[in-house]
This record gives C-alpha cells, sequence and structure tokens, in this order.
C-alpha cells in the first residue's frame, strides 16, 4: 500500500453545470492538483523530477467509476494513493467522497515519465518512486481495445493557447472537453457519465487543428480525437439516466 494524502474541497459555482453538478473536466485538474501536493509534501515535486532527472509526468489512462458527481457548494474530501508501478508505469488512484462521507468516484490513472527534451517515456527511478512506498508489480494494466469509428458525427477544434498546460502540450482535461463538447446537450442535461475509460495515444501542440468524434447508441459513447487522420485520444463512456443517479 502507498502512502495516502487526502484533502478536503468546496465545489466553487463556477466549477458547475447545468445540472448543478461538478464539471467533471475541472474535478480531475483538482485531483491531479491533489496528486501534486502530496509529491510536493514528500519533497519531489514537479519541479524537482525536471530538475534532477530532466523529466515530467504525464497520464497515459483513466479508468473513472461514478456512483453519482459532486454537486454545487459540496465539500468532498479527495485522497490519492500512488498504489503501485512497474519498470515504465505508474498507477495512482484517486477516491473522491460526498460530505456524507460516502464514496462517490475511483479515479484510477495510469502515469509515465518522459524525456523533457526528447518526449520520450523514461524508465521510472526506483529511488524517486521509493518516496511513496508503492509497490513493485510486473503486471502492465490494460484498457479496453478502442475501435476506430467509422461515420461518426464530428466537430472541428482549433488548439487555444490556454488549452496548453505548464509542459507546452494540451491539458488532459481539455480533451474531456472536447468529449463533452460533441454529445447532444438535451442528452447531457438527462445523463451523467457511470464509467468513463480514456486513453492518450499522441500529444497535441499548439495551433493544431483537431477532431472530436462521437458515436452514441443507446447509453454508450464511443469517442476519438485526431489531427491530420492520426489518432491522439480515445474514450469509451456508459452513462446513466439523471432520475437513476444513486
Amino acid at each position: 500500500m502507498g502512502k495516502r494524502y487526502r484533502i478536503t474541497y468546496e465545489i466553487p459555482f463556477y466549477e458547475t453545470d447545468v445540472n448543478h453538478c461538478v464539471k467533471l473536466p475541472h474535478l480531475l485538474s483538482v485531483a491531479l492538483q491533489v496528486s501534486g501536493m502530496q509529491s510536493a509534501e514528500l519533497g519531489v515535486s514537479d519541479q524537482y523530477v525536471l530538475d534532477t532527472y530532466g523529466l515530467v509526468w504525464v497520464i497515459t489512462d483513466y479508468n473513472i467509476s461514478i456512483e453519482r458527481l459532486p454537486r454545487f457548494a459540496e465539500k468532498i474530501t479527495i485522497e490519492t494513493e500512488a498504489r503501485s508501478y512497474n519498470k515504465l508505469f505508474c498507477y495512482r488512484d484517486f477516491d473522491i467522497f460526498g460530505q456524507d462521507g460516502q464514496k462517490m468516484m475511483t479515479i484510477a490513472t495510469t502515469f509515465v515519465l518522459i524525456d523533457f527534451e526528447t518526449r520520450k517515456v523514461a524508465p521510472v527511478p526506483a529511488e524517486l518512486i521509493a518516496i511513496y512506498d508503492s509497490e513493485f508489480i510486473k503486471k502492465i494494466k490494460r484498457g479496453p481495445k478502442y475501435p476506430v469509428l467509422e461515420n461518426a458525427a464530428k466537430t472541428d477544434y482549433h488548439v487555444r493557447y490556454f488549452d496548453l498546460d505548464m509542459n507546452g502540450h494540451v491539458n488532459n482535461s481539455k480533451y474531456l472537453d472536447w468529449i463533452y463538447d460533441v454529445m447532444p446537450i438535451d442528452f447531457l442535461k438527462t445523463h451523467y457519465p457511470k464509467h468513463i475509460d480514456l486513453k492518450y495515444v499522441k500529444e497535441i501542440h499548439y495551433g493544431r487543428d483537431i477532431v472530436s468524434e462521437v458515436l452514441l447508441e443507446d447509453r454508450i459513447s464511443r469517442h476519438q480525437i485526431t489531427t491530420e487522420g492520426q489518432i491522439n485520444a480515445q474514450a469509451l463512456i456508459e452513462w446513466s439516466a439523471v432520475s437513476e443517479e444513486a
């Protein structure tokens, strides 16, 4: 078991949607900030990792299970644990609890370290990951298979300055913005995501034109984000009706 770290957080008005629920891209950003806070407290901040090893943390996969979404003004607790790792991949979980103490979400993430200059994946330094008390495992966790979409609904976007993060590539949460944005608004008003698998394939850089595509069948939506025909991200989302929310 890795070291656990937690904070409380009140959902502000500007991070909620028309259903008065948290905007999921914002919540993912807050969760990542919490992991950064833990790392800084342990003496291995993002800046330390960059200065010492020339590496930066990058997320490759999300696996998100949702019982319900936090609502406006709700005080939630976000707990995180760097659970396990192997030579190339690190697995960190986030558990989110409502103010009633009930778990409402689990966010399982896969991280890699990449060389800041070459953008190539680097092995995990043993002395770095040891600080988290993470368990070493040989197994590589794999997500679902994502078929290439055909005859999907498409919307074009242009990558802007504020879409970028401090590493100079598109912020992870922005992909989820593009995924939500192609969904019918009437559907979004009456449904919430029950489970999300999201895979990042290739970085997107400033000034590029991207295409967000979706196939929605019943309560399953399949997504892909591409630039010039190359896949940058893929997602599979299972939706539930708001009336069925736990």
